[in-house]
């Protein structure tokens, strides 16, 4: 089975962090995950390696809910990357929010794919890899 190169996982909660690079890990979903505790922490790292292909994630998982930079204000500091990094970064809400303005709000984004309620599973990735990648 196909596993993507980097996945990018953007998250204020440790213990979320921890689960869902775990189960990327063992599922071998990507060769390698990056985690960033904040929105702003994400939009460092993208900007720090916007021009280098290999440091850009194929696929982002991004919460909504976090303090100072939020997955919209994340998503709207995204539209300013060069044409390579939206071109090749997917992004999927990783969220426990259920709010259904919120989720109306954040799937009519072009650059989000799919919205998928917390914790990370292994159907969900397995999904993923059978519609996405």
């Amino acid at each position: 089975m196909k596993s993507i190169d980097l996945v990018l996982l953007v998250d204020d909660n440790d213990t979320d962090n921890f689960i869902s690079k775990r189960i990327i890990e063992i599922t071998k979903f990507a060769n390698r995950v990056e985690v960033k505790s904040s929105g702003r922490g994400a939009l460092d790292y993208l900007r720090e390696h916007q021009n280098n292909p290999e440091q850009i994630p194929s696929i982002i998982f991004l919460d909504i809910n976090m303090p100072i930079v939020d997955g919209f204000v994340f998503l709207y500091e995204f539209e300013t990357f060069n044409e390579l990094v939206k071109n090749k970064s997917k992004v999927i809400i990783l969220s426990s929010s259920d709010n259904k303005r919120d989720i109306d709000k954040i799937i009519n984004n072009n650059h989000v794919i799919k919205f998928i309620t917390k914790p990370l599973t292994e159907m969900a990735l397995d999904e993923i890899r059978l519609n996405i990648i």
